[in-house]
């Protein structure tokens, strides 16, 4: 049978096949039309619209849903696309009837606007460098969890925790004891590292802790051994910038361009970490170093520490005011794989270099540059750059690791310098435990804090502390809180995330990147760094370990307030009564027996004897600190 034989019809394409080769052709020459696109754009605009009312207006909180991040531009752009081309078609016809009675300035002027409202209906629905913060939907994990419970981050939100007026209100900064509470900080450290770990009390809780990252440097399943150096890394970015920001006292002073109020970690979790180090862990002071080798180390910080632990050593940039100084290790080092044939690299600080252990201090904040700065971002001041990176006059063997930041790199499947940091054997791979402050979550790095909107702080600061042993868990959840808040601020960057999936996947990343901070060459090169996952939605926060639909992120959210319900000094069944004479009731506050609720979700139920029980054998003079 010929090529142009057909059985159902004569040579030539009559019959069912030759219909069908004609539809084939009409339908390529339609391909091949430049113009088809455009035609099904009112369609796509149209359907999008449909498909965002439908879904949003019963359920406002799925507006930030992947789903509909992608709907509404195309959404929106379908109803600017409507309006401009109606108001179009209405001043053409207006100017058309002017010309004709000769009004022809007037028909001119309105031809002009005809014009303009094509060209805006145009311009809004033009391709446009995408936003959205993350092409990948939720609940859908990739990598492997870390920690004695995988994937397991710990969320603890007091808001008594906080009582601050804001900058410029006259009732002086954050970081203040009347500001910042003390006491409610030491409590979320208590509840915090006993739910990460599973422990009954914080002294068990540190020796899970230091057991489990020894078995994987094969150290056996021991805890810490006296002699053993910590190293604790705070951000403490607010002090990084020039030299005026600290006065010859160690007071911090402000900047012109900064300010005084830029978040950063508090001194109450900075002194809360050290005292649970020294009482609970049985770390010796001497053994222990806590700060920032990048930047300054000023008094609201050194005055408590100092004044209780007088033998920890404070690390300073410069080393000054009884501070230590960082020094450059000569035989530890960190690889960039940046790609290079010749791979750059870096000496570690010796404070670094010496410790067994790390543990990592990030502050909840998004970030210009890179879109959050979290607990992978904090290892930028983990290195002894000395003048700053952007300086002129670095060091040639220095990586600009600001390149490779979503500002400069958008999008997925770039190199990362971050996934170099959390792999290095010097820096991720000693730290036993990651921390977020979240107390005053602040939209960008180098700014004060902001009260947040979103449920359930509804207009108050964050009041929030973060806990996980896996890095890359706590940075997805970080980062899901941030996305939430910020809507079209820093987080929405494209790519912010990327360095969470690359991370995730360092044995195989999208970038094709050989992750090998270490140098190893082909012996080996790392393998995951923890799990990525996006939550449910910004309501629920659910994980797939949360729905056990997976084996991803399991978050855990403890009470907003003290257990102690009756206070009187303990956690016992009295407490249990005055709760259960609450059952059920609503509102949450229904008498000054129970204020306010323990599980903060507007109804006493078995949510609040879950936050009691955590707290059940919460030793009294830790209650009452």
């Amino acid at each position: 049978m010929g090529m142009d034989s057909h059985p159902n019809g004569a040579p030539g394409g009559r019959g069912r096949h030759g219909r069908c080769r004609r539809s084939v052709g009409r339908w390529a020459r339609f391909a091949n039309d430049s113009h088809w696109m455009i035609r099904c754009v009112p369609a796509v605009g149209l359907v999008s619209l449909i498909w965002f009312l439908v879904r949003v207006v019963p359920k406002p909180s799925r507006a930030s849903y992947p789903c509909q991040r992608v709907a509404l531009p195309l959404a929106s752009g379908f109803v600017m696309w409507v309006l401009a081309g109606l108001g179009s078609i209405a001043a053409w016809r207006k100017a058309r009837g002017h010309s004709r009675r000769s009004h022809h300035l007037a028909g001119l002027l309105l031809l002009v606007v005809s014009a303009g409202l094509i060209y805006m209906g145009a311009s809004h629905t033009a391709e446009a460098p995408l936003i959205a913060a993350s092409p990948h939907f939720a609940n859908q994990p990739i990598g492997v969890g870390r920690g004695i419970h995988p994937g397991r981050v710990v969320w603890v939100h007091h808001p008594d925790a906080t009582d601050w007026d804001g900058p410029g209100a006259g009732d002086g900064h954050w970081w203040d004891h009347e500001a910042t509470d003390q006491r409610e900080v030491e409590r979320m450290l208590s509840g915090a590292l006993r739910r990460l770990t599973g422990a009954t009390g914080d002294a068990d809780a540190w020796d899970a802790l230091f057991g489990h990252l020894n078995q994987g440097q094969d150290r056996g399943d021991r805890g810490y051994r006296t002699g053993e150096k910590i190293m604790v890394k705070l951000n403490l970015v607010a002090t990084h910038y020039g030299l005026g920001n600290v006065d010859a006292d160690g007071n911090q002073v402000a900047t012109e361009v900064f300010g005084l109020d830029v978040a950063g970690v508090a001194p109450q979790l900075a002194l809360a970490l050290v005292r649970q180090l020294v009482y609970q862990a049985g770390v010796s002071q001497a053994d222990i170093t806590i700060g920032d080798t990048l930047c300054r180390f000023p008094n609201r910080y050194w005055d408590p520490i100092h004044a209780e632990f007088p033998d920890v050593a404070c690390i300073d940039r410069e080393g000054i005011l009884g501070r230590a100084e960082p020094r450059k290790s000569q035989t530890q080092r960190i690889y960039w794989s940046a790609g290079t044939t010749e791979p750059r690299s870096e000496g570690v600080p010796t404070c670094f270099a010496e410790a067994a252990y790390v543990i990592n201090v990030a502050c909840l904040k998004g970030h210009a540059m890179a879109g959050v700065t979290l607990c992978a971002k904090n290892h930028y001041g983990s290195l002894c750059r000395t003048p700053v990176a952007w300086d002129a006059n670095w060091d040639p063997h220095y990586l600009d690791l600001h390149a490779s930041l979503a500002q400069a790199q958008p999008g997925m499947g770039h190199y990362r310098a971050l996934v170099d940091l959390l792999g290095s054997g010097h820096l991720g791979g000693k730290t036993m435990l990651y921390l977020i402050d979240g107390l005053y979550g602040a939209a960008e790095a180098l700014g004060p804090p902001s009260r947040w909107s979103v449920a359930p702080f509804n207009g108050d600061w964050t009041s929030s502390l973060f806990v996980s042993q896996d890095p890359v868990a706590i940075d997805s959840v970080g980062y899901d809180f941030l996305r939430a808040a910020f809507s079209d601020g820093n987080p929405q960057l494209s790519g912010a995330d990327d360095y969470l999936h690359e991370a995730a996947q360092a044995d195989a990343p999208s970038s094709g990147t050989f992750y090998d901070p270490d140098h190893l060459g082909n012996i080996r090169r790392l393998a995951s760094l923890g799990v990525h996952e996006h939550w449910s939605d910004p309501v629920e926060k659910l994980y797939s370990r949360n729905l056990a639909t997976g084996d991803g992120i399991e978050l855990v959210a403890l009470g907003a307030a003290r257990a102690d319900i009756d206070s009187d000094g303990k956690v016992d069944f009295e407490d249990v009564r005055v709760m259960a004479g609450q059952w059920l009731d609503v509102p949450a506050v229904p008498s000054a027996d129970l204020a306010p609720a323990l599980a903060a979700d507007g109804v006493v139920n078995f949510r609040d004897f879950a936050v009691l029980a955590e707290y059940w054998r919460t030793p009294p003079d830790l209650l009452a600190r």
